[in-house]
């Protein structure tokens, strides 16, 4: 999705709505909200190409995560799912099934990271159900924000399945305390909005979507107007230093910043920080 199409209002996704929001601002919407936007095969593959698109777009700095309809995402589509079932029992023998089912969960899998990899933040605005794959998708978010009426549930256990497409792994660097994690893991319950709040999971609850929706927006312009080679190195400087030691991820920023702090961003915000001048308009990335 290039700016050019998402301006002029086309949409070349079945099952998102991509729009720019605001200068530097991308709005993915997830949109088969007559199905609660749950996610066929189709919605996994497309939010795939979204988010590495956007992550090579230069019009593009700031992209949030919302859902059309009720609600924002009702999980797995369990009518898509049987159809994979059925393709899946053509074959007898248990390798070359494993050699297709492992195939397809690494597709699913590579959903999330591409929200979590693209180099521009990713701001998750969550409302009403945000069931299973939603609460994979907003783990992988770099902010999450939601309104008073949204739940998460970590949903798999119900269905006699392990998480697999990357909540058991994120959100516990994420909410910090394992007991809860696990319980949640355990038992399928749901999360409400101010016990997201509370954990960590979310770090803001809105009383309705609109006010989510302006709020998300409101924060988005303002990352947007930052210098696009800070926001993105600092980015990818945090993924990097989450999952590595200390000295490791020191290490790692040296390597960036040797040629980072020799851009005209760094530059340009410099001298209108010494000169107390008007905020520098930064080029793109």
């Amino acid at each position: 999705m290039n700016l050019s199409s998402a301006a002029s209002g086309k949409n070349q996704y079945e099952t998102l709505l991509v729009t720019e929001a605001k200068p530097f601002v991308y709005n993915v919407q997830l949109n088969r909200p007559k199905s609660l936007n749950s996610m066929n095969n189709k919605m996994w593959l497309e939010i795939t190409e979204c988010f590495n698109q956007l992550a090579e777009d230069a019009n593009c700095r700031v992209i949030i995560l919302s859902g059309a309809g009720k609600s924002f995402c009702a999980g797995l589509d369990f009518k898509d799912a049987m159809s994979f079932g059925q393709a899946l029992a053509e074959h007898e023998d248990i390798a070359r099934k494993c050699k297709v089912m492992k195939k397809k969960i690494k597709t699913y899998q590579d959903t999330c990271t591409s929200i979590e990899k693209c180099p521009k933040p990713v701001i998750g605005a969550a409302h009403g159900a945000c069931v299973g794959a939603a609460v994979d998708m907003l783990s992988a978010a770099d902010i999450r924000y939601c309104s008073s009426n949204a739940w998460f549930q970590i949903k798999e256990v119900d269905i006699g399945m392990a998480a697999d497409v990357g909540t058991l792994q994120r959100l516990p660097k994420i909410i910090g305390c394992n007991s809860l994690l696990r319980e949640l893991a355990f038992t399928g319950r749901r999360l409400p909005a101010n016990d997201a709040l509370q954990c960590g999971f979310v770090n803001r609850v809105f009383d309705n979507e609109e006010k989510l929706m302006t709020e998300a927006l409101s924060l988005a312009e303002e990352i947007a107007s930052k210098s696009p080679v800070a926001v993105q190195t600092t980015k990818i400087s945090l993924n990097y230093s989450r999952d590595h030691t200390v000295d490791e991820g020191l290490a790692h920023i040296r390597d960036i910043n040797q040629a980072m702090l020799q851009s005209e961003d760094f530059i340009n915000a410099v001298i209108a920080q010494a000169t107390k001048g008007d905020p520098p308009v930064f080029s793109k990335l």
